[in-house]
């Protein structure tokens, strides 16, 4: 694309290049300052730095769901807006087309929706048809500017953020040492309103996407430490389920807390044990639960559980019959005729819509795109559809499961309980948990030893046991000098009381930050 720019515009132009990669940078630092473990810390700091380098009257972060959904994370406006934050909206609002699109082209601009089109001369030599994917000037889709419209929205800017994510089928060859490849995943977009037109220079909006890049690794840091948290808490859940069952088995789970509702996310859990159900939340009558177990065992025979976040769509006859409180479902067999069962209410429930301002008098055209026609059709189909269950939940249920198929046979009863199995399983879950600690600490000593920055860590008695290829290269000691010694030895004498307060008050649980000490040189 070519922008015109006007010639007494472009010694402007080059200061405010340099005046926005200044401010980009600025941005850049306060996002690296964070400290980790909130998502939503991170995004506040991102639509806030954006708000403040674009000049727009709204940004708000948008984050996609599983299921394509979005949802308004994070949002800034100026006065008098109405807020968007917290809503959701359908995932054809934003179709595959388009998010596409956003993997290509990282930063999309419209000026003004209400300008007049301009139409597009190919020459008739061209053996093909000339696309405008990669054109930021190129016009916006009819239903777009509809949509923009109906947001009271005249002018946008949006920028894509790309993580990456580990490809699960993409296995490196046993015979190489090569790195897991990578695939791009299209987590949300920073998305920027102006009531009125506005046009954002390109080294800005050059800023802008570099910007997002630098948002883009911090949200995929905090994704995974999100995931590490969770799995971990399965873990310490599941550990406590097998000291409940040496107590009172299989009943201590349902009876006793935490229970089984505490090892997933749902809002209800059921056990049916020698043909008796004990329930917990939010789950179906007794008869629908035999209802459902005797569907598992016609259709579901070859199978030792099941999951869905739609038991009408997984072919239960009677799922109309349940309700908007039970829609999906995780169940697995312990025994022939014992089974486990958790629920999960439709979505719908959960979440509060956001649709296109809508006149009663206008009439949804099924013809053509339209944003209050995509809404009403997903409300319709989210109503008999839960939260989708998550891989790292499957794993704990099925942890769980294996544990009690182990332990528990087709006629015994709870005194007949393997206990030996038991403790023989409970102590393979602690020792997954040492060895995902010990992966855990390993990635943690790669970062450390490869970071761009100088690190070091003393132990409790005050003495180097960490320290960094860039902290090496400040005073000139190298790793093999300064492990071992005392951190007080290393500092300048100016720097010992500041330190020696630090160490003090880390001892204590007590944080401080941008401390500043100078380190002797070799």
């Amino acid at each position: 694309d070519f922008e015109p720019v006007k010639p007494y515009e472009v010694p402007m132009t080059a200061a405010g290049a340099l005046q926005s990669y200044k401010l980009a940078a600025k941005a850049i630092t306060r996002l690296q300052s964070l400290p980790s473990g909130s998502m939503e810390r991170l995004c506040d700091t991102m639509v806030q730095e954006v708000f403040e380098l674009t000049g727009y009257d709204r940004v708000m972060a948008y984050k996609f769901h599983d299921d394509d959904h979005g949802e308004v994370v994070s949002e800034v406006t100026k006065p008098g807006l109405e807020p968007y934050l917290g809503l959701h909206y359908p995932a054809t609002d934003i179709p595959q087309a388009a998010r596409f699109l956003f993997m290509k082209n990282k930063v999309r601009m419209i000026v003004d929706c209400n300008a007049k089109h301009v139409r597009v001369l190919q020459d008739d030599k061209l053996s093909s048809d000339l696309t405008l994917c990669g054109s930021t000037l190129r016009a916006p889709h009819s239903c777009h500017l509809q949509y923009m419209a109906n947001m009271d929205s005249i002018a946008s800017l949006v920028m894509a953020v790309v993580v990456n994510e580990e490809e699960d089928d993409a296995a490196p060859d046993s015979t190489t040492t090569a790195q897991p490849q990578k695939r791009k995943r299209l987590w949300g977009l920073v998305v920027c309103h102006n009531t009125t037109p506005r046009f954002v220079p390109f080294p800005l909006r050059y800023a802008c996407e570099f910007l997002a890049q630098v948002f883009a690794i911090h949200v995929n840091k905090e994704v995974e430490l999100e995931n590490q948290i969770v799995e971990k808490n399965i873990l310490r859940t599941q550990t406590l389920l097998c000291d409940m069952l040496m107590r009172d088995a299989p009943l201590g789970i349902v009876s006793q807390s935490p229970n089984i509702m505490d090892l997933v996310k749902c809002d209800g859990a059921a056990l049916l044990y020698k043909e008796k159900v004990w329930k917990l939340g939010i789950t179906p009558s007794d008869y629908h639960l035999q209802e459902i177990a005797t569907w598992l065992c016609d259709y579901h025979t070859d199978s030792t559980g099941l999951s869905t976040d739609s038991l009408h769509d997984a072919g239960f006859p009677r799922a109309s019959a349940l309700g908007d409180s039970v829609c999906g479902m995780a169940a697995v067999r312990i025994s022939s005729k014992d089974m486990i069962f958790w629920f999960r209410s439709h979505t719908a429930g959960e979440v509060r819509w956001g649709g296109a301002k809508h006149d009663p008098d206008d009439r949804d055209d099924a013809r053509r795109m339209h944003p209050r026609s995509s809404f009403k059709a997903f409300l319709e189909v989210v109503k008999t559809r839960s939260l989708p269950w998550k891989d790292y939940e499957m794993d704990a249920i099925h942890s769980l499961q294996l544990i009690l198929r182990n332990a528990f046979k087709d006629g015994e009863t709870a005194t007949d309980v393997n206990t030996k199995i038991i403790h023989s399983k409970l102590n393979d879950l602690k020792i997954d948990g040492i060895q995902e600690l010990e992966a855990v600490t390993s990635e943690m000593v790669r970062l450390i030893e490869t970071a761009t920055v100088p690190i070091l860590a003393v132990d409790s008695d005050g003495l180097v046991n960490g320290w960094n290829t860039k902290i090496a290269e400040l005073p000139g000691l190298s790793v093999d000098e300064a492990i071992g010694k005392h951190l007080l030895t290393l500092v300048e004498d100016s720097s010992v009381e500041i330190v020696k307060r630090m160490l003090e008050n880390a001892l204590e649980g007590t944080e401080e930050q941008n401390v500043q000490f100078e380190i002797k040189t070799h």
